[in-house]
């Protein structure tokens, strides 16, 4: 008899009807003046609120998005050649393997006026650098040993290791405070009152509500970011996607992402509103749980977790669910990350068949009941879920913000994770996979052969060892099965026609690149 070929719609509470946008759409006909550009502010709406606005304390995408454009860092990496520019710093060279100098720029101020120097760089990377402050995103600067000062606009940094990555992450996530403001509020204090340099500052912020930008009129211009153009952002967090989309139809918004493909594609039709999308560096995975305290045993069994990869069609997930420009995936890293490949990895594709088979050798022939976190891209979930549910796993959805699953999953209390990782802007495979198989807090699996061969490649200088280094992990982590690979995730942006911006493949919205048409 034939394996039944699982299909699957949209979630009902995705999908908008065709007929209501259009009708929305012409409500607004009588209003084509938006009032984003009427009084200067762009208004976002997005459906995660960050846990803090302190760069390092934060990895949910909107906070990312905010620091870079409230923060500066030392150096800055063009998103369309990858050159590394100047930014904090003016000019730096590399003095040893495992020692970098900076010049720093003069005359830049912060936004409550302190003055930018190298207490600002010593002070900032010392504390987020010292494991007993608990810096959420540990591995942006488990690598740094010590920074010193040489003079006022001087600084060393010394690695721990030999890290070959080191610039990319000083030019991406590496955020740096004003060191007497730093010094005094703390990271508290500076997610209730933040304090950057960059092209905005804040002006208000309401945690889990809103937060809002203003152009920094005196933000200097030697720097890679552009001068601000336009005066005011305003981000809603809104978590309900419906709406997002109303807001955004009505013009109450200006600006969202993330957008389901099948809501984009309808929201083409309207003659006020943009559609924009691209393949970006995040990409969309499935954590297994397999330590002693995990709550779904089946799961240390090798046959079941390929039985879980073997059970998922991520071909017609791709084409029906997550767009135009996604990659299906075999490994878990960034295609485009130095060190990222799937060259002798398994491919395990879609035989239900199969999948069954190996539950049933596993000891599980009827399936068995678990239970899956996810925290964004609901509808992708829902499918997966359809597929397990089709060879015997009936898996249950467990639905949060990113913080509190995040927070299950350290704590052990979570069986399967519905993923996604952006890097963190980084474009090296250090920021994606040792974050869940290097033993960090994040690592549910902890497989010290992968782990060791991690850390090899992390601060492996010679290129081509350090590829092959990283190669062996994932293939490792691959032919055991460890998570389930899935895609690379496009992100559909939607916004008013009077909004000018591009979509970057580092998923990033530079505010300060964005204008009125």
């Amino acid at each position: 008899m034939a394996e039944r070929r699982v299909s699957f719609v949209a979630p009902r509470f995705f999908r908008l009807p065709a007929a209501a946008l259009l009708l929305a759409g012409a409500a607004l006909a009588a209003h084509p003046a938006w009032a984003g550009k009427q009084d200067d502010t762009l208004r976002m709406a997005y459906d995660q609120a960050p846990e803090s606005v302190d760069p390092y304390f934060n990895n949910v995408r909107i906070g990312v998005i905010i620091a870079a454009n409230v923060w500066d860092t030392l150096l800055y990496r063009d998103p369309l050649t990858n050159e590394y520019k100047g930014q904090l710093a003016k000019s730096w060279k590399q003095v040893d393997d495992k020692t970098l100098e900076f010049e720093l720029r003069e005359g830049v101020k912060f936004h409550n006026g302190e003055e930018f120097d190298a207490d600002s760089v010593v002070y900032t990377l010392n504390f987020v650098a010292d494991p007993k402050n608990k810096a959420t995103t540990q591995q942006n600067v488990r690598w740094i040993d010590k920074v010193e000062k040489l003079d006022k606009y001087k600084v060393r940094l010394t690695t721990k290791e030999p890290f070959p990555a080191a610039k990319e992450y000083l030019s991406t996530t590496v955020a740096i405070h004003p060191a007497k403001y730093y010094a005094e509020v703390g990271p508290q204090g500076m997610n209730a009152k933040p304090v950057g340099s960059g092209p905005y500052k804040v002006t208000e912020y309401v945690p889990g509500k809103s937060i809002t930008l203003e152009a920094n009129k005196d933000y200097f211009k030697d720097s890679p970011k552009a001068q601000p153009k336009i005066g005011k952002v305003v981000i809603r967090f809104i978590p309900d996607r419906q709406t997002q989309m109303a807001e955004v139809i009505s013009g109450g918004q200006d600006f969202i992402m993330h957008v389901p493909k099948d809501q984009a594609e309808q929201l083409k039709t309207l003659p006020h509103l943009q559609v924009k999308s691209g393949n970006t560096m995040r990409i969309v995975f499935m954590q297994m749980n397999i330590l002693d305290n995990t709550p779904a045993p089946q799961l240390k069994d090798e046959r079941v977790r390929k039985a879980i990869l073997h059970a998922i069609d991520r071909e017609a997930i791709v084409k029906n669910i997550v767009g135009e420009g996604s990659e299906i995936l075999n490994t878990i890293c960034t295609p485009s990350q130095e060190g990222c490949t799937d060259d002798g990895a398994p491919v395990y594709k879609y035989d239900p068949a199969l999948a069954k088979k190996l539950l049933a050798e596993a000891g599980h022939p009827d399936g068995f009941d678990i239970d899956i976190v996810a925290y964004r891209e609901r509808n992708q979930t829902e499918a997966i879920i359809n597929y397990l549910q089709a060879v015997g796993i009936r898996a249950k959805l467990n639905f949060l913000q990113y913080a509190a699953m995040r927070d299950m999953i350290r704590a052990g209390k979570a069986s399967l994770t519905h993923q996604t990782w952006g890097s963190n802007l980084v474009n090296d495979v250090s920021a994606s996979t040792p974050v869940y198989f290097a033993f960090g807090n994040d690592d549910i699996t902890r497989d010290a052969e992968v782990r060791d061969l991690l850390d090899k490649g992390d601060r492996t200088i010679d290129s081509a060892q350090r590829n092959a280094t990283y190669k062996k992990a994932l293939t490792l982590i691959a032919e055991r099965a460890y998570a389930a690979p899935l895609w690379s995730l496009p992100v559909y942006y939607v916004a008013s026609k009077d909004v000018e911006f591009k979509a970057y493949p580092d998923e990033l919205v530079r505010f300060w690149d964005m204008g009125w048409n």
